[in-house]
């Protein structure tokens, strides 16, 4: 389906096959379509908590003559029930956000997540470790000049505690383009902030992390 970007086409390719599958946020409704489409789907819904992304949905899926996506007006998976969300897509928000949703979700412990935050996915790996989710496989993806983690999740209930480059590239290595461009990125981020904090002298602890994260993924780089 052309509609589909990269990001969009990795993410599809993260769901499991036969299950049902809930795509939250759901916007233009493009990946709901394709998964539609592709006939590897239980059944397809999709979510969005204004009115408006849902009518372009709905306008969209019209177009592509995709008849048997059910679109939910509500925050998050509030108003799904567990049967029709085993696999769950939730991107293009930040990471704040995502972890607000999957911790509201009554049956977080059930589906298999696919997660892709536009910002803040350190926020979001530190809550799944934190909350009894392991992250079974991660990837970069660029697209349109950005680069984005597309990660699968699944609750086993063990509490984790994430090293501080952990933290900031997760499972990502630089074994591949995308993740090596990912990973450079964050260095970059990673030693401005060095430079910001020990010019100001404020925030030590702050300091002291992104340091040890900068050693880390340099560490990693070596090996």
């Amino acid at each position: 389906m052309n509609e589909l970007g990269e990001r969009l086409r990795i993410i599809a390719s993260f769901v499991p096959k036969g299950k049902s599958v809930c795509d939250v946020g759901t916007d233009h409704g493009y990946l709901p379509a394709a998964l539609c489409l592709s006939g590897d789907c239980r059944s397809v819904t999709a979510t969005d908590i204004r009115k408006k992304p849902l009518e372009n949905a709905s306008k969209n899926l019209k177009r592509l003559g995709v008849k048997n996506v059910e679109l939910i007006l509500c925050d998050g998976l509030q108003k799904v029930p567990q049967e029709k969300a085993q696999a769950v897509v939730i991107a293009g928000m930040g990471g704040d956000v995502i972890s607000g949703i999957i911790d509201r979700c009554p049956y977080k412990e059930k589906p298999d997540f696919i997660l892709s935050p536009t910002t803040g996915a350190s926020t979001l790996r530190e809550y799944l470790a934190e909350n009894g989710f392991t992250v079974e496989k991660e990837v970069a993806v660029s697209e349109n000049g950005k680069i984005y983690s597309v990660m699968l999740c699944r609750f086993d209930g063990k509490i984790r505690h994430l090293s501080p480059a952990e933290k900031r590239i997760g499972k990502l290595d630089f074994q591949d383009e995308a993740g090596a461009a990912y990973i450079k990125k964050q260095l970059s981020i990673i030693e401005k902030c060095i430079f910001d904090l020990e010019k100001s002298g404020k925030r030590q602890d702050f300091l002291s992390e992104n340091i040890i994260a900068k050693q880390e993924i340099l560490n990693k780089k070596k090996g």
